[in-house]
């Protein structure tokens, strides 16, 4: 392949100093004779302690292997590939192993390890050479593997550098297991402090009401008729309330926003056919704004009941559990609002659901904060890698001692 040719399919404009353009058939040993093709039910016969692989992660666990080593794996079809800047395209395995036919296996070499094809390709764009099988079917041939270009320095400076992006793999890690702890230590916490399971001290001798949520929540059904609200909002799943243009990159809502229902600061909204996943928001961010009528809007008695207790009962999963049961045997997943107003609930003492909802609180912000810090090391580790992986930024390597 001419050198020109190859820079331009591996998107690269210089080659760095002591760096060069290698070619994957070359520079690195495809071992595709070691997969090992078995199916769902033939697994579950040979149930064992060693990994079997596809090309996204493992699958299951078998009684034999066929790999032992380092290898790193990179998908020969799916649709993954289209994923490639949020969805790693490839995976290091170590120890004994097996994977089956739909991933390529690289083994390492004198001229190219298996951590840097791992890392090289880890967020690549390989959408110029797929071929296509069917609809949304990408396909990444061995014949075209082989000739796939890779940047490749020295082994030293590959290992060096696999290193480094490795550290911050483990810092990566670590924090995603903390987050994941502080959730289910926050989930049980809920479980407990929004049943009456768990009480506080000063409270213990007051009593627990069982009532419905509607004895506290009243539908919202005001209407834009004026068209002086122009903010139109979307509820979803993973953010609450956002504006349809940071969702979609455009305005979605019709010219005529007459018929649109407001929601201000404070009330809460869901789409009925979406509140099983999670599509329920309370306003805080805006004074007011406009939902399509598709949406059920609601607000609640504060002389009764407080604010943030409220949103973490609706976010708890006994209240997921009401949502799903409510659902179940019927045509479409949708929650009106008398379903949602029918649900029970035990409620304490205004005093008492302030305490407990300002415990929740703690604990979502603690979660956020993970949660942001996480986010700032993804960027960060993405920056350098990309400064890494082309030889922008460079490890200082350590001179070997002559004999």
């Amino acid at each position: 392949m001419q050198l020109d040719v190859a820079k331009k399919i591996a998107n690269i404009d210089v080659i760095p100093q002591g760096w060069r353009l290698g070619l994957v058939g070359v520079d690195c040993k495809i071992c595709n004779n070691l997969r090992k093709p078995i199916n769902e039910a033939d697994r579950d016969s040979m149930s064992g302690d060693y990994p079997y692989y596809g090309p996204t992660g493992i699958l299951g666990y078998i009684n034999e292997y066929r790999l032992e080593g380092e290898y790193a794996l990179i998908g020969e079809d799916g649709d993954h590939f289209l994923k490639y800047d949020r969805q790693p395209m490839t995976l290091l395995i170590n120890g004994k192993n097996n994977v089956n036919n739909h991933a390529h296996i690289i083994q390492g070499t004198d001229k190219c390890s298996a951590a840097w094809f791992y890392n090289y390709f880890k967020h690549k764009d390989l959408s110029n050479v797929l071929s296509r099988q069917g609809a949304g079917r990408y396909k990444l041939n061995k014949a075209t593997l082989e000739k796939l270009p890779i940047l490749l320095p020295p082994l030293q400076e590959q290992n060096e550098i696999c290193k480094m992006i490795a550290v911050w793999d483990e810092v990566i890690i670590h924090l995603q297991k903390t987050m994941e702890t502080k959730r289910e230590h926050k989930r049980a916490l809920m479980q407990r402090l929004l049943t009456g399971k768990l009480r506080f001290p000063e409270f213990a001798g007051q009593p627990l009401h069982i009532k419905q949520l509607g004895d506290f929540i009243e539908e919202v059904t005001d209407r834009n008729k004026s068209q002086s609200i122009t903010r139109v909002l979307s509820v979803t799943n993973h953010s609450g309330f956002v504006l349809p243009e940071e969702q979609f990159s455009r305005r979605v809502a019709s010219e005529d926003v007459s018929n649109y229902k407001i929601v201000r600061k404070g009330q809460f909204a869901y789409n009925p056919s979406r509140i099983n996943v999670g599509s329920l928001a309370r306003l805080q961010q805006y004074d007011e704004g406009i939902l399509s009528p598709m949406y059920v809007i609601f607000k609640h008695d504060v002389t009764k009941l407080d604010s943030e207790f409220l949103w973490q009962w609706l976010r708890s999963d006994e209240a997921k559990k009401r949502i799903a049961a409510s659902t179940q045997g019927s045509v479409r997943d949708s929650v009106g609002y008398g379903t949602l107003a029918s649900f029970s609930l035990k409620i304490p003492e205004l005093p008492e659901q302030r305490k407990i909802a300002a415990v929740l609180s703690a604990a979502d912000r603690e979660i956020d904060q993970l949660t942001q810090k996480l986010d700032a090391y993804k960027q960060q580790k993405k920056g350098l890698m990309q400064q890494l992986l082309t030889g922008k930024k460079r490890v200082k390597l350590e001179r070997k001692e002559a004999a």
